[in-house]
């Protein structure tokens, strides 16, 4: 998607259904320079106006998209019993389980499909491992859910691919037998591997803390002035909106307005768009509650799941089987990955029907650790 100087950055909303994303594995990153303006489906431009302070937000379809990344309370009824009925949620709820069934009920289609095969697992943070909370800063992993994913990477390859920075997700985590993906895929920690160093020119190697050679893969690295750059001109412009948090995640930076009252969320929008109409090689993707500016790169979740495996050396065999759980957009890029390439399963968490190119759905937080205990306990009891 190439950008006028002119213009303001695209949007990238999340309305059902979930319009095509822009995959396709490249050899190289490709940097979309401001030479035109073009239009892809799900990409709002928004123009510039100069009617009314609100107006660009408002015609843009902003609020509508942030309003969406809300659901909506459940409506509880009750029968002539007197007892509490299915809400008209619930019912749409356990309608939507026929298309993407729970992965603890359908535990076994999954394991008997992963006879014989290695099993690769992805798993975003928050929203996944941990609950979304008010305040970011606080999204703490359980110790239960620690122990679960320290066991379910003693069997299996691990992965952790958030939005948050590397070093934050890490923080959070505190698990060294895990590799990390932070900034949606833009900062990668990986295993050594010549074949992976020679074809990244963005690739570097390095000793971790424990002394271990790894590769470190940051594909937006020419993006890191620019980023702090908006990080401070945000915090800046967001500063009398109360509740309203920037979040500097390396390579993109989170405008948090989960603790903003509604009726200002057109401020926080307006504020954002202020700011990237004056960077046309930054994006802005909607997430829960929280809008994210990233560079126009060609890069994601997806391809970060590709660049894991061929580091792992697991890619391009049919002896593999890579799962990913994750509950945001962003997660929809791996799941076209595994579900294109008939390689794997996507494993949407969501307690609300919504669109995806997941295979199989599980709740909340308590479901995933229920399914990764679940792993362990299938191969601890499978022959070897």
């Amino acid at each position: 998607m190439d950008l006028k100087s002119n213009h303001t950055a695209p949007v990238l909303t999340d309305p059902p259904p979930i319009n095509k994303s822009r995959l396709g594995l490249h050899s190289s990153l490709l940097t979309y320079p401001p030479s035109r303006a073009a239009y892809s489906p799900g990409i709002l431009l928004i123009p510039r106006k100069k009617t009314g302070i609100l107006d660009d937000v408002r015609s843009s379809s902003w609020l509508d998209a942030m309003k969406s990344s809300s659901p909506p309370h459940k409506k509880i009824t009750k029968d002539v019993n007197n007892e509490y009925a299915l809400s008209d949620t619930d019912a749409a709820y356990n309608t939507w389980l026929v298309k993407y069934p729970s992965a603890i009920a359908s535990f076994e289609q999954i394991t008997n499909h992963a006879k014989g095969k290695r099993i690769a697992l992805f798993l975003d943070y928050d929203g996944t491992l941990s609950p979304i909370v008010d305040n970011p800063d606080c999204a703490f992993m359980s110790d239960p859910m620690r122990a679960a994913v320290k066991k379910v990477a003693k069997y299996f390859p691990t992965a952790i691919i958030s939005g948050r920075s590397r070093d934050k997700v890490y923080q959070f985590v505190r698990l060294a037998e895990l590799y990390y993906a932070g900034s949606h895929g833009m900062d990668i920690m990986s295993p050594v591997r010549q074949s992976i160093s020679g074809d990244h020119p963005n690739c570097i190697k390095l000793t971790d803390e424990q002394e271990k050679e790894v590769n470190l893969f940051q594909p937006a690295s020419e993006f890191l002035p620019m980023i702090d750059e908006v990080f401070r001109s945000l915090v800046v412009s967001t500063k009398d909106v109360i509740g309203a948090k920037v979040e500097n995640n390396k390579f993109c930076v989170s405008v948090h307005y989960r603790n903003v009252e509604e009726k200002n969320w057109t401020v926080v929008a307006q504020c954002v768009h202020d700011v990237l109409k004056n960077y046309p090689r930054l994006r802005l993707t909607h997430g829960r509650k929280v809008l994210e500016v990233r560079p126009v790169i060609n890069w994601d979740k997806g391809k970060a799941v590709t660049f894991l495996l061929e580091s792992l050396g697991l890619n391009n065999c049919d002896d593999v089987l890579p799962i990913y759980v994750g509950d945001d957009r962003t997660d929809e890029d791996a799941f076209k990955v595994l579900k294109e390439g008939n390689q794997g399963y996507g494993i949407l968490v969501s307690s609300a029907p919504k669109e995806s190119k997941a295979a199989y759905s599980l709740k909340d937080p308590s479901e995933v650790m229920a399914f990764l205990e679940s792993l362990v306990a299938w191969k601890k009891s499978s022959p070897l």
